[in-house]
């Protein structure tokens, strides 16, 4: 086994393997080791080459050529074998071979390739100049940290698009040095040397006031700017402390407004004092035209909590809930689920009754989202002071009051979920949907699933009391 030392360049590989092909040397024969960084070992040193035999260049396709350019940058040892190996059969075995997409040697190298690529990008995007001042003068001077030995790759784009400037960028494998006429290659540091200035400050302050938390995703973040940059970048002493705080800053920013209703909830209050308080209310505009409020009913210690959506015509006018057509669905569910209702706290989302006059009957209309909203102090209130374990919200109206505008009640019916104010919430079919249901079959169907609702809710609150 011949040992070969590059350069760790790619035209210090290409002339080693062009005199190792002309000699017929295979690629189980032959061995290449870089020194580790450009420039520190000659072309051939152990085992060495007779490029006297080598016939001049060697035909192969442009693409390998290109490929090649990139491989070299990178830091995997194996590259410069695994060039050879195909490089020998390209010239020798089969010139098409870098057509075949699944070819080990191929897709390997091809990898490589593009690692080196995308870090020349991130280079162009990461480098971040700093003003420093010597005895030649204001100067810039940046520091990065590259993946792969890409810096004399990157560099000519700084030329181009600071050509006015003195610069530096230092890696920890080499440096780059424009002083306005050329660009010279040396020696690499192990850490940034360069200060800040009161134009990085500026730039951080900008960074941060330009931030926007709704639109951080940390895994795509960490994919595209790697942690390990962080530190060679201004605003990467921002980054970590910006992203810690954006899921506090998203909740606060659509953390729905404080209900109208909670300015008029009296702190620490029992459920008689805060169905006290709620009489006369008319933090959502719908309790007026009502007859009057309608609290919830049931034992202020109740482990399971109902909620509706609001009171009918009949609830309105007794100021009880669910005693209606509705509340008699309900009562037969119950039965079915064998709960008592006697062990219940029943109450609405919304405490009065939205209707409108047609002739002399009160026909109901849903209340909206904002009228929902205006009056959820109260609701939030009742739940503090009773510290249920589980809730039932019955129909659409209820769940979105508890579990978000957006809540499925169709496709999460039945399922648990988890409230701030009680461990367990899981939403079913109001009553009244069941009475409005096209056909008997299907009014039967959804009788027996809130039935069955209930009885799993009465069971976690069960539950929920014995641990």
């Amino acid at each position: 086994m011949r040992t070969v030392h590059v350069d760790g360049s790619f035209e210090g590989w290409r002339d080693a393997a062009r005199a190792l092909l002309a000699q017929g040397v295979p690629p189980a024969d032959v061995a290449f080791s870089d020194a580790g960084q450009l420039g520190l070992l000659p072309s051939a040193a152990s085992g060495a080459i007779d490029h006297a035999r080598a016939a001049g260049a060697v035909r192969v396709p442009p693409a390998f050529v290109t490929l090649a350019r990139d491989v070299a940058c990178h830091r995997d040892p194996s590259r410069f074998d695994r060039l050879y190996r195909l490089l020998w059969r390209a010239a020798r075995e089969r010139r098409d071979v870098l057509e075949d997409p699944a070819d080990p040697d191929v897709l390997a190298l091809g990898r490589m390739a593009d690692a080196v690529r995308k870090d020349v990008h991130r280079t162009h995007a990461l480098v971040r100049f700093r003003r420093v001042a010597g005895d030649g003068g204001e100067r810039f001077v940046a520091f990065h940290r590259p993946d792969h030995r890409t810096l004399a790759r990157a560099a000519p784009f700084f030329v181009r698009r600071f050509a006015t400037m003195r610069w530096s960028i230092l890696t920890p494998d080499a440096s780059a040095h424009w002083d306005g006429q050329a660009l010279h290659f040396g020696g690499g540091i192990a850490r940034d040397v360069a200060a800040g200035d009161d134009v990085e400050a500026l730039w951080r302050a900008y960074y941060a006031s330009t931030f926007n938390p709704a639109r951080v995703n940390p895994r795509l973040l960490r994919a595209h700017l790697p942690a390990r940059h962080w530190e060679t970048l201004p605003e990467g002493r921002e980054i970590a402390a910006l992203v810690r705080s954006a899921a506090p800053r998203v909740a606060a920013m659509t953390a729905p407004p404080p209900s109208a209703s909670a300015a008029r909830v009296p702190p620490s209050a029992t459920i008689a004092e805060l169905a006290a308080a709620a009489r006369g209310c008319d933090a959502c505009g719908v309790c007026p035209a009502a007859s009057q409020t309608v609290f919830g009913r049931g034992p202020p210690d109740a482990r399971l909590v109902v909620v509706g959506e609001q009171p009918g015509d009949e609830e309105d006018r007794a100021g009880v809930p669910f005693v209606g057509p509705a509340g008699a669905v309900l009562d037969a569910a119950l039965a079915d689920s064998g709960v008592d209702r006697g062990a219940l706290y029943v109450t609405n989302a919304v405490k009065g009754f939205k209707h409108e006059l047609r002739g002399k009957r009160r026909i109901h209309q849903r209340p909206d989202a904002s009228e929902v909203r205006a009056c959820a102090g109260w609701l939030e209130a009742e739940l503090r002071a009773i510290r249920p374990a589980v809730v039932v919200a019955l129909g659409a109206t209820a769940a979105h009051a508890l579990l978000g505008a957006r809540f499925p009640l169709s496709r999460e019916r039945g399922r648990v979920h988890v409230h701030p104010l009680a461990p367990a919430v899981l939403a079913t079919w109001h009553p009244a949907a069941i009475l409005r249901a096209a056909d008997a079959s299907l009014a039967e169907r959804m009788r027996a699933e809130l039935a069955g609702d209930l009885a799993r809710a009465a069971a976690l609150a069960a539950g929920a009391r014995t641990s």
